[in-house]
């Protein structure tokens, strides 16, 4: 897709408007490279001047962290920020909220100042800004899209309108789960508890949430998080719906609308 490393812009004495940090879901998980790519064909369509630091990104420590390794959290973290520091970077937006909450949050204290952007804020303002124009009757007019609240951009940031605002923007009827906004669910990955095993229990908290998400009738699950969209399309498959319901990035769901 031709997307320009920091280091290859900078070779070319110029700087980007924003740095689109990636992340690992993004960059290594294969459904997750789909909102990568996504993302960066509406960058790419809107014309803004961005750049991915390639193999100078590390993970931003969220898992390491959670999981209680703070020693571990705080290598990755300063490595990341004297490379942030050294290019000089000032606005990052990222699809992914635990690496937005992390570097938002987090990374001030050990000397990471940035301005951090969610993707879902920032298609946001690129929608209100007259910047996107979605095809009129897209591919979406009318359909039921029920949107699940990422924890971290939910309840740890309060960003609820944002990704309502954006699918609202493709026609398609917004139909609310029970449980929703401050209220909400989680999808069972957050805390680190994507890449451990789940304690013993009635019923996988995935299975839950994709069920509440099922009842409502919507033929889509929008997200906006690479970990939810795995526990919600697990949790599909799981009431063997697949076919009928699909799990989809608020990305994917607007560059596959763009006109």
């Amino acid at each position: 897709m031709q997307v320009p490393t920091l280091a290859e812009m900078t070779a070319n004495s110029e700087s980007p408007e924003i740095l689109f940090w990636v992340g690992c879901a993004g960059s290594f998980d294969q459904r997750a490279q789909k909102i990568t790519k996504a993302f960066a064909t509406i960058l790419n369509h809107v014309g803004i001047k961005y750049a991915i630091l390639g193999k100078e990104e590390m993970c931003s420590g969220d898992p390491a962290r959670r999981a209680g390794n703070e020693f571990m959290f705080q290598m990755m973290a300063y490595q990341n920020i004297q490379v942030l520091n050294s290019y000089n970077i000032k606005k990052i937006v990222t699809a992914c909220p635990h690496c937005f909450n992390t570097l938002k949050n987090e990374y001030p204290e050990l000397g990471g100042n940035y301005e951090v952007i969610h993707h879902a804020s920032f298609i946001q303002q690129l929608i209100d800004e007259g910047k996107i124009t979605l095809l009129e009757g897209g591919n979406f007019k009318g359909k039921k899209i029920t949107y699940h609240d990422s924890c971290y951009l939910g309840r740890a940031n309060n960003i609820y309108d944002a990704p309502r605002k954006v699918l609202e923007a493709l026609d398609a009827e917004l139909v609310e789960m029970k449980r929703c906004k401050s209220n909400g669910l989680c999808c069972g990955a957050g805390g680190a508890q994507m890449f451990k095993e789940e304690e013993k229990g009635d019923t996988r908290i995935n299975f839950e949430r994709a069920k509440e998400a099922l009842e409502t009738g919507a033929s889509i699950i929008a997200a906006a998080c690479p970990f939810c969209n795995t526990m919600m399309t697990d949790g599909v498959k799981n009431s063997n719906k697949e076919e009928e319901v699909e799990v989809f990035d608020i990305a994917e769901l607007i560059a596959a609308s763009l006109q």
